[in-house]
């Protein structure tokens, strides 16, 4: 038998993609995947389902029937002969024949993937054709999906159920088919609204558990009120008798004893909280770490990442986000949301084959999904469907848009009847500003976009080096994340604790830097002082902001759910206050300066709350260098629809600003460094103009199967010897027509079928070609295994051209040919690292630099330790 090419012995095969090193952790306790060798997607992935329809639709011309009357479109009759026709005597003159109909071709779309049930290919003589697009059993962990053909199943699918709707009970199976998802979404929306709600409760409770409790002295105050409502209706909080700090309640008076008292409960249950998520984390579900936005955003890109999405990594995620804000650390919960609307999303999916045996269609539910995240969590669903197509979404037609439109809406009604904080408002940061902006501001505020982009990129390339070396042999926790938690929570609390604006939380920080100060009662966190006390004020303020970047850029890589939106919007508010308030004194000071000419006397002309609001939406552009979304997401948060001209300016200013140092913001980033395949569509970065046959794998290096000569045997010898995810298949080594591609996850289960579903003997004959004479019931024909049809360019082809077409057909792999013959192969990882890692050194060799290949138990090392399969029952990609 010869299965490779005709150099095999001189040249090893060129390796698969997981033959490089990846750039993703050694440690499995580091890294967010899991793979396991000799695993199949079907058996497992709930985002893989198989949907059976019956019926026998044929695609073969037929004679013009007259067109039917109206009622007869809806109103079938029992006389009359059903539209999926029935077999004529030419067909049962021949019935050994099987036509190639939309039934024939679903069954063989769906079929099962367990090695134990019997082969669904008929045993009779049947040709190529008749198993339409070929048989699939799924798609393996950390693999790419096959857009093209999950689009086409979707069509044929489509096709099958209007063929089987003659009547009005058939329209109404049809109706039913689209409106799954809207239920879908509809109920996403509803949960993720819920979910939200609870999270934004118990966080608040906990956050001021850290500070004191509510018991009934005055007022009738109940331990499970937070702060705020403990002290609703009082006109500050130190006229609230209700609300007793530690000191207070242990019985402690002196001033220096209830600071010590109140020093130690904090940290002590700070680092508790901490500790709490981030073992939930470790002990039940690892994917729900960090924020999740990079993975979510490489799965809607066609990418495979199992049991990211389960019912299991929904539960953990959503409490260890109350833990984790609790906590004080600068984390944030925005990011975590998308993540928990994703997991809701793909739970309804379950219910409705129509969309869970497509992963296409679930991407694109999924991206209509995550827009219901951002919605809730900043109380903007506008700027959560933006967020989505702008950041998040690989493919977003208009119907997707329509969809995240209705579910951000439901997601936004929903959390607004839960009304968490008794506001009655959906905006979360609302602010009344009670004059507008100058013409001279435009500086300061271009000023805070350029600060907005250092910030960006310095963030960013702290973040990197910190998540490098957290992966490195020299962190030492490298085998203990929890530990590292505890010791970052520890620090964070120790710090904040003696800074009142670090003190408080998050949220509660952006919202009082936002406010003017004529609207604020209760300046418990001394930010409105006048006179030389304004001074103090800058430096804590720039104090506070340094240590939020610090902090944030620790904290967010850590094993623990943690965002980075609201802390970044923190970081922004603080530098953009103390720009409003050097603005605001040199105004006051020279009231007489050529630029303040169009201040109106005895009326304040500056407003720093302003400056806090532009400042938090240039840090976000410099983070996530997003641009509409967040100038839309900052006015829905606030209701200051009069600053958006100067909002976009700090934003595109940012932008430009942090674009300078690196084109990828930080969700890239990550992505990059985790090393998953994401090739980005909005990617305008020139390529280099050289022939695509410099970075393919030649056809010398690959791993090839000649259309006959095979045994099951020599195929399964041949998969034990070869690691590599699919092998193409020529007719011979000598002129090595190509005829199609076959993947490593349907060979083998074909083989596997064959010998013990079929009980046929290892000498079994098999060929990937017609062979008119061979006996079906003693050789096995893998043809409706491969793909016949395989994407094929020219290998004179320019490898901008090949970009483009990975890009826009979202494909797996390229076969390139020269008059027919195979020439080379390209697959989606082998693009990634050469245009991630810039491959200089081996361009023109032609071996390949990223081919995928299943190296099985060794990729394990540097993957995610993932969960039991009972918890698993959710599974992404």
């Amino acid at each position: 038998m010869s299965s490779s090419s005709p150099h095999f012995d001189d040249h090893a095969p060129a390796l698969a993609s997981s033959s490089r090193t990846s750039p993703v952790s050694e440690d499995e306790s580091d890294n967010g995947l899991d793979l396991r060798a000799g695993e199949l997607l079907a058996g497992e992935d709930p985002l893989y389902e198989h949907s059976t329809l019956d019926g026998d639709v044929s695609f073969t011309p037929k004679n013009k029937a007259a067109r039917p009357s109206f009622a007869s479109r809806f109103l079938s009759s029992p006389f009359s002969r059903s539209r999926s026709g029935t077999p004529t005597s030419s067909d049962n003159a021949n019935p050994g024949r099987m036509h190639p109909t939309t039934s024939n071709i679903l069954s063989y779309l769906n079929v099962s993937s367990d090695p134990t049930m019997q082969d669904a290919k008929d045993a009779a003589g049947q040709d190529w054709y008749v198993e339409g697009p070929g048989k699939r059993v799924g798609y393996d962990n950390l693999t790419a999906i096959d857009w093209i053909y999950e689009y086409n199943k979707e069509r044929t699918r489509l096709r099958q159920l209007t063929a089987e709707a003659p009547g009005l009970l058939g329209q109404l199976k049809l109706l039913a088919d689209a409106a799954q998802r809207w239920w879908v979404l509809v109920a996403t929306g509803i949960a993720v609204g819920g979910i939200a709600a609870g999270i934004d409760i118990a966080s608040d409770w906990m956050g001021d558990l850290k500070q004191g409790m509510c018991s009934n002295v005055q007022n009738g105050g109940k331990f499970y009120l937070s702060r705020p409502f403990c002290c609703w209706g009082t006109g500050s909080f130190s006229e609230c008798a209700d609300w007793r700090p530690w000191s207070l309640a242990m019985g402690v008076r002196n001033q220096g004893g209830s600071y010590i008292i109140e020093y130690i409960v904090f940290v002590c249950l700070s680092v508790l909280f901490a500790t709490c998520a981030s073992l939930l984390v470790n002990r039940f579900s690892l994917y729900a770490k960090q924020s999740g936005i990079p993975e979510i955003k490489t799965m809607l890109g066609g990418f495979v990442i199992r049991r990211f999405l389960g019912a299991w990594t929904l539960v953990v995620k959503s409490l260890g986000l109350c833990l984790a804000v609790a906590s004080g650390m600068w984390l944030g919960k925005e990011g975590p949301l998308v993540h928990v609307a994703c997991c809701c999303a793909n739970l309804f999916m379950k219910l409705f084959d129509g969309i869970n045996g497509n992963e296409a269609r679930k991407r694109e539910t999924l991206s209509a999904a995550a827009a219901s995240g951002i919605s809730v969590a900043f109380g903007s669903p506008i700027g959560g469907v933006l967020f989505s197509l702008e950041q998040l979404s690989y493919y977003f037609p208009d119907k997707t848009m329509w969809a995240s439109f209705v579910c951000a809406m439901v997601a936004a009604v929903t959390l607004q009847a839960f009304d968490p904080f008794r506001t009655g408002k959906l905006v979360l940061y609302q602010v009344t500003y009670h004059s507008g902006w100058h013409a001279f501001e435009l500086l300061p505020f271009a000023v805070i976009g350029i600060i907005g982009g250092l910030y960006g990129a310095m963030f960013i390339k702290l973040n990197m080096k910190i998540a490098k070396w957290r992966t490195s042999a020299s962190n030492p926790f490298l085998a203990r994340p929890v530990l590292e938690v505890v010791v970052v929570a520890l620090i964070t609390a120790l710090i904040s604790f003696p800074i009142s604006f670090l003190r408080a939380q998050s949220s509660e920080l952006v919202e009082y830097l936002f406010t003017e100060c004529r609207d604020v009662n209760d300046d418990y966190l001394g930010l409105c002082k006048a006179g030389i006390a304004n001074t103090g004020v800058m430096f804590i303020l720039l104090a506070s902001a340094f240590f939020g970047f610090v902090f944030a850029a620790i904290t967010f890589g850590l094993q623990i759910p943690a965002g980075i939106l609201l802390p970044s919007m923190a970081v922004g508010a603080l530098y953009g206050r103390v720009v409003g308030l050097i603005v605001e004194v040199w105004q006051r000071e020279h009231p007489t300066f050529i630029a303040f000419a169009s201040c109106e006397p005895d009326i304040p002309c500056v407003t720093p709350g302003t400056y806090a609001v532009i400042g938090a939406a240039s840090a976000l552009a410099g983070t996530t260098r997003m641009t509409v979304s967040i100038v839309v997401i900052m006015f829905e948060l606030t209701g200051a629809l009069t600053y958006v001209l100067p909002i976009m300016i700090a934003v595109m200013i940012s932008k430009w600003v942090g674009d300078a140092f690196g084109k990828r913001g930080i969700y890239e980033s990550w992505i990059h460094f985790q090393g998953y395949p994401f090739i980005d569509n909005k990617d305008d970065t020139p390529v280099p103009d050289v022939p695509v046959g410099q970075i393919m794998t030649r056809y010398d290096d690959l791993v090839c199967v000649t259309a006959v000569g095979h045994t099951i045997e020599t195929l399964q010898e041949l998969l034990k010897e070869h690691r590599f995810r699919g092998f193409p298949v020529i007719t011979d080594l000598r002129e090595c027509i190509l005829l199609g591609y076959i993947s490593r996850t349907e060979l083998s289960f074909a083989l596997e079928s064959a010998l013990h579903g079929r009980s046929m003997p290892p000498t079994t004959e098999c060929f990937f070609l017609h062979q008119p004479l061979a006996d079906p019931t003693v050789t096995l024909d893998l043809r409706p295994w491969m793909d016949q049809t395989p994407i094929t360019l020219s290998s004179r082809s320019t490898f901008h051209l090949t970009k483009d077409m990975f890009e826009k057909l979202g494909l797996r792999y390229v076969i390139f040919t020269n008059q027919g013959a195979l020439a080379g192969l390209l697959t989606k990882k082998d693009l990634w690292y050469v245009l991630n890692e810039g491959e200089v050194g081996r361009v023109g060799h032609g071996v390949g630099v990223l081919r995928e290949e299943d190296q099985g138990q060794e990729e394990e090392r540097g993957l995610l330790r993932g969960e039991d399969d009972d918890h698993g029952d959710g599974r992404g990609g």
